[in-house]
């Protein structure tokens, strides 16, 4: 189902799951960020108190890399993930989806291990609920070593939600299900997107395809992104103020510390890097609970010259912020 935006896409998967499941409830990560509709802004806590989140909504933590190891990532999930389960239906609601970004962008970014994500999905699905990826941050290739983010944990969702990047800034976005889903949804209920899937939109998706292809980007993803972690990697070896690196393909994150003896958010010494950068001419943002990982995120193309250049003001950032005693 063709769609504009990423909001539009999970809006309607939320609304076909509901409908599928005759179920209400709906699980997300603590900080996610999943659109702006009045249905999906209820999903995406990241933004703030504004939308009140009504009982039906139940929230749970993201992953940790930096603080839980890796070994427990996947049960932690699910024990988290079955408790909110346990309090939602003792409020006499049952569970309709969990819906993840399938890298946790807005929660910091933990896309490792590899499979983590396999026990929550598990018992969603045996507790009656949908499991939905939000496509919309790590998918296309952006992960290096899979198409979609959902690919990294060996997962087949029940439903895809995908956005900006499918048709690379032009407004073009979808929603893919299996049949059965979307069957029962059209027996009962009307649904149309006046500009959804347009033959311009069509088009412009079917040139990002052509070239993510054609050039390589899966590939060049895994190759510079590479590069650029092993580069991070280096510059944390110099700057005990980095506590983690980690990510995957070019999609990275550097997360700031105050001690590596603590782990304690540092968010103003992300803030610092952040605007250093800007000034130097390289665009990051900050993410997390404590806004103080850095989120790097280039566009697929970028070669190994603009990733040392990256590298450089980097170091020059973390420098400045050492000078000026952030």
């Amino acid at each position: 189902m063709f769609t504009c935006t990423g909001s539009e896409a999970n809006d309607i998967a939320l609304r076909i799951a509901r409908s599928y499941t005759r179920r209400e409830g709906v699980i997300v990560t603590r900080l996610a960020y999943h659109g702006l509709t009045e249905a999906v802004a209820e999903l995406s806590p990241s933004l703030g108190d504004f939308t009140p989140r009504r009982p039906r909504i139940r929230l749970i933590d993201a992953p940790d890399t930096l603080r839980i190891p890796a070994a427990e990532q996947g049960a932690k999930l699910a024990a988290d993930l079955a408790q909110a389960i346990a309090e939602m239906r003792a409020d006499g609601i049952e569970p309709a989806a969990f819906i993840v970004d399938t890298i946790f962008s807005s929660d910091g970014l933990h896309p490792d291990p590899a499979g983590f994500l396999q026990p929550a999905v598990d018992l969603i699905r045996a507790e009656g609920g949908l499991f939905i990826a939000d496509e919309v941050q790590p998918g296309f290739a952006r992960t290096g070593d899979a198409f979609w983010g959902f690919q990294r944990h060996g997962l087949v969702p029940d439903m895809v939600t995908m956005g900006k990047p499918m048709g690379n800034g032009f407004p073009l976005s979808g929603t893919a299900m299996r049949p059965e889903l979307v069957q029962e949804f059209g027996e009962k209920a009307r649904y149309f997107n006046t500009f959804g899937g347009n033959p311009v939109a069509a088009a412009a998706g079917m040139a990002v395809l052509d070239v993510i292809a054609d050039e390589g980007l899966q590939n060049n993803a895994a190759t510079v992104g590479g590069a650029l972690k092993n580069g991070l990697q280096d510059i944390a070896a110099r700057y005990p103020e980095i506590g983690h690196v980690r990510g995957a393909g070019l999609f990275l994150a550097v997360e700031c510390v105050t001690s590596r003896a603590t782990n304690a958010p540092d968010a103003a010494r992300a803030k610092f890097v952040v605007n250093h950068m800007r000034q130097n001419g390289v665009l990051i943002s900050a993410t997390g609970p404590g806004a103080n990982v850095l989120k790097i995120r280039p566009p697929l193309v970028l070669q190994q010259p603009e990733a040392a250049l990256f590298l450089d003001v980097a170091e020059a950032a973390f420098a400045a912020a050492r000078a000026a005693g952030i």
